[in-house]
């Protein structure tokens, strides 16, 4: 589960609950034409610009970052390593029954087992890659049609609001409810997009990169396995994935432990 985005969004959602509880009572906060407005408005216009299945996609890419988060790209080298030790130990046969972090990697390696050519297995997991990729930025695509529309749609009630109050500005009583319904609707609108629409769309993008960056990672390594090469040099290939500092980390804990078993070895 991805915690920060869920304590991000949370936290500032009590936050403005908080001030509003603070000041006058909550109640006046909430506005059933207000809410019609920019929640429907803004629902409708979004799926008016893009098909149905796009819009439960976005749902459920939306879910899927919020229940689960990808592996990191070091965890990553390292189960590509003990593939890789694997291959060159018992052949590639073996690598049918590894179980895999990802469909992604599991494609692959079976790919593997079943001998296909280096071209034709770039070919797919590369296709596959750019369509994952175009469905995740698809899902990202609806949440930031909603951030942009939700203040438009806070604006337009607006302006239904001010229309209203001075089309009735000889009936003071109905000055107050068209007033609330002009700035609730822009409060509304303003809210959704910046605590809901956005954070969800940065997310599911950021999410995108960094699947796409582990899959091209899967990609090189699995055709590094392919050729045969040695474990060391997969390994070192791999490293370029990562920032300079967990290079320079990962290299000196691997001098570090070369030294301990060369010391080992001499005492032996």
């Amino acid at each position: 589960m991805d915690l920060a985005t869920i304590i991000g969004m949370l936290g500032a959602t009590i936050m403005i609950v908080a001030a509003i509880s603070l000041g006058s009572s909550p109640l006046v906060f909430v506005n059933p034409v207000s809410l019609l407005i920019v929640i429907g408005g803004s629902i409708l216009i979004v799926l008016s610009q893009m098909s149905f299945s796009e819009a439960r996609n976005a749902l459920k890419a939306a879910v899927k970052a919020f229940k689960s988060s990808l592996p990191d790209v070091e965890s990553t080298i390292d189960e590509m390593l003990d593939i890789a030790k694997v291959a060159r130990k018992s052949g590639l046969l073996a690598l049918e029954d590894h179980e895999s972090s990802s469909k992604f990697l599991a494609q692959g390696l079976q790919m593997l087992a079943d001998g296909y050519a280096p071209d034709m297995l770039r070919e797919v997991l590369d296709k596959e890659r750019l369509l994952t990729l175009e469905r995740n930025r698809s899902g990202a695509r609806a949440f930031t049609l909603l951030a942009d529309v939700a203040p438009a749609m806070g604006m337009i009630g607006t302006l239904i609001g001010l229309v209203d109050m001075l089309s009735n500005m000889s009936d003071p009583a109905s000055i107050g409810p068209a007033m609330a319904v002009a700035l609730l609707t822009t409060l509304y609108g303003v809210l959704i997009a910046n605590v809901i629409a956005t954070p969800i769309a940065e997310k599911l993008e950021l999410r995108t990169l960094h699947q796409e960056q582990l899959q091209s990672l899967w990609t090189d390594a699995l055709l590094a396995i392919q050729q045969g090469r040695n474990p060391r040099i997969v390994e070192q290939m791999l490293m370029t994935y990562l920032s300079q500092e967990r290079r320079e980390k990962r290299n000196d804990a691997d001098a570090d432990q070369a030294a301990e078993t060369s010391d080992e070895a001499g005492n032996v």
